[in-house]
């Protein structure tokens, strides 16, 4: 008796979907499936016919062999990660996490790494990885893009993707107009004296500044803060008439409660204060800190859709642009 014919629609079941399983589903030749995974150079595909092949290989669950492809190729297969030397909180890690095991069902391997100031690690990683595509959180320094360019391998750089929107503008108008809502109109920004944290002061900075133009408000008042300083500076800003202070991030705003206490002035009443980052700690503060928080899904679904375009996978649509954060209120606002 002969075997029925296996429906193209049922792999998956009891064996790996093949480029032919493909090609039958998608009306087109297993030739023709391969210049389009692999992403062929030279081969004039039309647009719909890219998007049948990828439409099966989705439907199917193909996954290529990229190992073996990539060993053909003498590439790599690895996805270097650079994970940003300012305190962004876990959202970093945990974007990575869910961007690992998405690369990993394309046979990808995400390999991750601190950023540190002079950018030597980068460089040295991407001489001794030979990675296949860099992703980064923030922009890279000029040495840096240097090397991802000379490499010529894409760069994804998170934080400019469009389906992120703006996250500078957007978390600076939500702390901002959050404020302004609760009557605030003189507001400060408190950032860190340590000199490899005042990159994301001035990267948060930007939001804040952007923001309150966008209200008409008066100029921002910056100040470092320290556990040493943060009565004295806290004490001025009341002086001075400020009544608000964005915090470059929960760390500083906890040093800035310290402050508000060892000054005798209380909170929100004589200052309110909102902090960045989501740290646990936050909720525990007195009172409980007002922040902001990241939602790392949206993070990893644009890296992963933004990666997978880039090097030609069969790639989920780029997700519509979407908060990356949100505003977590409690007492000190």
């Amino acid at each position: 008796m002969a075997a029925p014919d296996r429906d193209a629609t049922s792999v998956g079941k009891n064996a790996r979907p093949t480029h032919a399983d493909v090609a039958r589903l998608a009306n087109v030749s297993t030739a023709t499936v391969s210049y389009v995974l692999n992403n062929s150079a030279g081969k004039r595909i039309s647009a719909r016919t890219r998007e049948a092949v990828y439409r099966a290989a989705g439907q199917l669950g193909y996954r290529p062999n990229v190992a073996a492809r990539n060993l053909a190729r003498g590439e790599s297969g690895v996805v270097l990660s650079v994970l940003p030397r300012v305190a962004v909180g876990d959202m970093p890690i945990q974007a990575g996490s869910l961007m690992a095991t998405a690369l990993a069902q394309h046979g990808l391997l995400q390999v991750q790494i601190f950023e540190t100031e002079d950018h030597e690690r980068i460089i040295d990683a991407i001489d001794n990885l030979d990675p296949i595509a860099v992703v980064s959180l923030f922009p890279l320094s000029g040495d840096a893009r240097a090397k991802v360019r000379a490499a010529k391998v894409p760069l994804i750089e998170i934080g400019l993707l469009p389906a992120l929107g703006d996250p500078l503008l957007t978390v600076g108008a939500l702390r901002v107009d959050h404020l302004v809502s609760r009557g605030h109109h003189r507001i400060a920004f408190g950032r860190t004296d340590v000199a490899k944290w005042r990159a994301l002061g001035d990267y948060w900075l930007e939001g804040i500044v952007d923001a309150a133009r966008a209200h008409d408000l008066p100029p921002i008042t910056v100040d470092e803060v320290t556990a040493s300083s943060a009565a004295e500076v806290v004490a001025g800003w009341v002086r001075d008439g400020v009544t608000a202070v964005c915090a470059q991030s929960d760390e500083i705003a906890g040093l800035v409660l310290h402050g508000l206490r060892e000054a005798g002035l209380r909170c929100p009443h004589d200052l309110a204060v909102i902090g960045i980052d989501a740290n646990p700690m936050g909720a525990l503060c007195d009172p409980p800190l007002t922040t902001v928080e990241y939602n790392p899904a949206a993070v990893a679904d644009a890296a992963i859709a933004a990666v997978l375009t880039e090097l030609g996978y069969p790639a989920p649509p780029a997700p519509q642009p979407t908060d990356v954060a949100h505003l977590i209120v409690r007492a000190s606002t």
